[in-house]
């Protein structure tokens, strides 16, 4: 009770500070004694905010007579308190991860065997969640990036050049293969796509590949694909990889789209073809993303055809997504798990990864005399126990690598306190 007089004085003493700055302004000390009062206000009701917190953790039959009135007092603060706490809830159930019981998974592969068999024009969208399996962490998951750096834990990668197409991407291009998938869109910078065999016409990169860097100087862009990742020295609005154009000398640029950036070259990025994929599909199969990212995307969900006109929408992930309500079916589990699944139901024998067969060796183009020195990271090689291009003689380092679009690039920015 005491509070609360002394609140509604200190509620007096502010409209009288305010009606006497309205009647003509107030003097120095006037205005130092109503600034007073703002604050002896605000913590006031900050303190009250914190007394019915704790009492609503109290079980009802816990609760004293006068805690019982001080609830009844401040009805806005318990249904705002009471709000916050189920918006806490859902986001929490919406960060588990769910895993259908195995024969219902079985049920439903069936269902989605048929949507493929049955699709004149399948794209598939993939996101972090098929590289997994390769120990890429995803980013929204309970080990992901964003995950562990909202709780202020540091992130740490693994040696990027150890990771290897998984189950899901080799599936993918066996499906692209028999003509069942027409178009891949991904979000993911790794490369494992390129590596798993899919020809680079069949696939959108939206957020560029750790292995290509061009020179935008040059018309149409120059492209290098190499076997290192390009991006050790790049990050968020800085690309330049500090190699050069052997055409034009020009400065060469790394192709990753850190969040906050507009992703505006043609290639890895495939922006045209993505859009018309979606425009003829007729289904979508979206494989190991959150689709917080993709939702933003609208051209590829046909939001501008009636709902009935729009692509059959197939999810394969473990948590929520915001496109769960608009689809014709949801599977929780793993992407392996389910491709694995997929293929047997289809009949379709999922061919193994061979770096010896792998088409980035094909691709890459070999660094210049002078070059070998323009990066430490560790190439691919043919081989494990063959040493990468570049890399004889360097000893290999162990520590976690960080950096470019999987450290300092991939970190969100902080507001910094101004140094006064």
């Amino acid at each position: 009770m005491r509070w609360c007089v002394a609140c509604r004085e200190a509620e007096a003493e502010a409209r009288v500070s305010l009606g006497a700055m309205a009647a003509g302004g107030l003097s120095r000390s006037e205005r130092k004694a109503a600034e007073r009062v703002r604050r002896l206000r605000e913590e006031q009701q900050r303190e009250r905010l914190r007394q019915v917190s704790r009492i609503l953790r109290k079980a009802a039959t816990e609760r004293s007579a006068e805690e019982g009135r001080l609830l009844a007092e401040s009805e806005d603060l318990v249904t705002e308190l009471q709000g916050r706490s189920r918006r806490r809830e859902g986001l929490k159930r919406r960060q588990e991860e769910v895993c259908d019981d195995p024969e219902e998974l079985q049920r439903k592969v069936r269902e989605l065997a048929s949507a493929v068999r049955n699709a004149k024009y399948l794209v598939v969208y993939t996101g972090a969640g098929i590289s997994t399996a390769a120990s890429i962490p995803d980013y929204r998951g309970p080990n992901g990036v964003w995950t562990l750096l909202q709780k202020g834990r540091s992130v740490s990668a693994a040696d990027l050049s150890e990771a290897e197409p998984t189950l899901t991407h080799m599936s993918i291009t066996r499906l692209h293969e028999q003509k069942l998938v027409q178009h891949v869109v991904s979000q993911n910078c790794d490369g494992l796509h390129l590596r798993s065999g899919l020809p680079r016409s069949a696939m959108s990169e939206l957020h560029g590949n750790m292995y290509i860097e061009v020179c935008t100087a040059c018309t149409p862009n120059r492209e290098y694909v190499r076997v290192f990742d390009v991006t050790e020295r790049t990050a968020l609005h800085r690309h330049q990889t500090g190699r050069t154009c052997h055409k034009c000398g020009g400065q060469l640029r790394d192709t990753i789209v850190h969040f906050g950036e507009r992703g505006t070259l043609g290639q890895p990025l495939n922006w045209e073809a993505a859009t018309e994929a979606a425009s003829k599909a007729d289904t979508i199969l979206c494989l190991g993303s959150s689709l917080k990212v993709l939702k933003k995307y609208p051209h590829l969900w046909c939001m501008t055809k009636p709902p009935s006109r729009r692509p059959k929408l197939y999810i394969v992930n473990l948590q929520w997504t915001p496109k769960d309500d608009w689809a014709a079916l949801k599977l929780h589990g793993k992407c392996d798990d389910v491709m694995q699944l997929l293929m047997d139901e289809l009949g379709l024998e999922i061919p193994r990864y061979s770096r010896w067969q792998d088409p980035i060796f094909s691709l890459a183009t070999p660094l210049r005399a002078g070059e070998e020195g323009s990066h430490s990271r560790k190439s691919l090689c043919r081989s494990r126990e063959e040493p990468g291009p570049g890399d004889r003689g360097a000893p290999l380092s162990s520590a976690p690598i960080l950096g470019g679009w999987f450290g300092r690039g991939c970190t969100k920015r902080t507001k910094r306190k101004k140094v006064t």
